[in-house]
């Protein structure tokens, strides 16, 4: 709250009173945006394995749920690489909500890569390198290294100068000395000007934790010492526990990193000590663009840092949405990739019945070649019940933060079961405004009612083409 008080010489009360104006500052923090699955949170699996029917943000589906938590777990034990999975089933059935459900599940820490059919049509690119790309992406490697630090809270920064050797009043820095504390003791060291560097970079002063690499000397800022947490009310610093151990200690650092990240900076190195730029060493430095037998390199030291006990491959998961916009040349492409060493789990998605295989005249199930279709896990999903589309409209609801009465919300399901999902669920936001503009919180029926006749839904589009063909310009 802000209280603005304009003084005046008027000392009456009734003057003083309207004198005082109080007005309400809203907070200005950042709102979080509401994307179409930003209510999926996972499978929502009992511990036995089951579907419930209502869970982490799915409706129904319950064995389509449950088969992707079996793939799931083959992920988890690294016996799904190479494979492919088909989710096949009509318009808004929730093929996209279980592919993301699977990622949620699976965690942050295994790559999930996610993309469309018709991105691999490029007038700059070819198909396969855009296929091959998002394999690369989909592929995640966890390199573990020892590294020799100096990790300890600052207890004293003092730098050395010296005359300036090229001339001149002024005078620059010779070395830095910098003390370290831990539980165990303190260590002293001389520092070069470079990290000097980086250490006003940082920011650093004295109390702040802090771990310096011995080999590129590196400089990282970890947080404040928690001894001086209690020197204000009100700070933005983190406070870290001041270190156990020795100044001076070898301390295993993990990178997660995806094969792609390894292609492009192989391809455009920088230099340096850490073992991406080792990697990069290997390679010529005149590289500017990712090619196959770059690629072939990196596989082969990267097996080799398998074979060392250095990384460990973790297989992630490409999915490809409306699979189908995909052409026979593509398809010919990933049967090759699901069959090399290095591979992710394949999933796919469509919507199509038996329809042509793009760039053939050749009719197949879903549009994809039949030797492709005998490599995949299919899983099947059906459409909603009213029921179910009640229960999703509620969570999308409570979601983007709307109310809705129970008629409301019974007229909006009805909607749903004679359109589609995807329909009734975009009315939610217009109905709020219109409710709004009426001045009421609560969305009701009329409202609905209102913004149903206002928008068509794909069906009603359809037919009132077709009844008036003639208004409209066609072939």
């Amino acid at each position: 709250m802000e209280i603005v008080e304009n003084n005046n010489n008027n000392d009456s009360p009734s003057s003083s009173s309207s004198s005082m104006k109080i007005t309400e500052i809203e907070s200005n923090s950042r709102k979080q945006r509401i994307a179409a699955h930003s209510h999926i949170k996972g499978l929502g699996l009992k511990e036995d394995g089951t579907a419930e029917a209502v869970a982490a943000g799915l409706v129904g589906q319950e064995e389509a749920r449950e088969a992707a938590g079996i793939v799931c777990e083959l992920i988890k034990s690294k016996k799904m690489a190479g494979r492919a999975l088909l989710f096949a089933g009509p318009p808004g059935t929730g093929k996209t909500a279980l592919a993301l459900g699977l990622a949620q599940e699976l965690g942050p820490k295994v790559p999930f890569c996610l993309m469309v059919g018709s991105e691999v049509y490029s007038t700059e690119v070819k198909k396969t390198e855009v296929l091959m790309e998002n394999f690369r992406r989909s592929i995640g490697l966890r390199i573990r290294e020892n590294k020799s630090v100096y990790e300890g809270e600052v207890i004293e920064l003092v730098p050395e100068e010296e005359e300036n050797p090229h001339g001149g009043y002024g005078k620059t820095i010779s070395n830095v000395l910098i003390t370290l504390r831990t539980a165990k003791g303190t260590k002293k060291l001389r520092l070069a000007p470079s990290i000097y560097e980086s250490i006003q970079k940082e920011k650093i002063q004295a109390g702040d934790v802090i771990y310096i690499e011995s080999n590129s000397g590196s400089v990282k800022r970890v947080g404040r010492c928690d001894a001086y947490s209690a020197e204000s009310d009100l700070e933005s610093d983190e406070y870290v526990p001041l270190p156990k151990g020795e100044v001076h200690k070898t301390k295993e650092v993990v990178q997660d990193v995806t094969l792609h990240d390894l292609d492009v900076a192989n391809a455009r190195p920088q230099g340096g000590q850490d073992i991406l730029s080792m990697m990069g060493s290997v390679m010529k430095q005149k590289k500017t663009e990712i090619t196959e037998k770059l690629r072939l390199e990196i596989n082969k030291i990267v097996n080799q840092y398998i074979e060392e006990g250095i990384a460990d491959l973790i297989p992630g998961v490409l999915f490809i949405d409306e699979v189908h916009m995909l052409d026979i040349e593509c398809f010919t492409y990933l049967n090759r990739a699901l069959e090399s060493t290095l591979a992710p789990i394949v999933i796919l998605a469509t919507n199509r019945g038996t329809c042509k295989i793009r760039g053939t005249d050749i009719s197949s199930p879903h549009g994809i070649p039949i030797d492709l279709i005998d490599r995949l896990m299919i899983i099947r999903t059906i459409p909603y019940s009213m029921v179910d589309i009640a229960r999703i409209l509620n969570i999308r609801a409570v979601t983007e933060g709307l109310q809705l009465d129970k008629e409301a919300l019974s007229m909006l399901s009805q909607i749903g079961e004679q359109t589609s999902l995807r329909y009734s669920v975009q009315l939610l936001t217009p109905s709020k405004i219109l409710a709004n503009a009426n001045g009421r919180d609560v969305i009701q029926k009329i409202d609905i009612e209102e913004v149903s006749n206002l928008f068509y839904d794909a069906k009603a589009s359809a037919q009132l083409l077709q009844e008036n063909s003639e208004d409209y310009v066609s072939n």
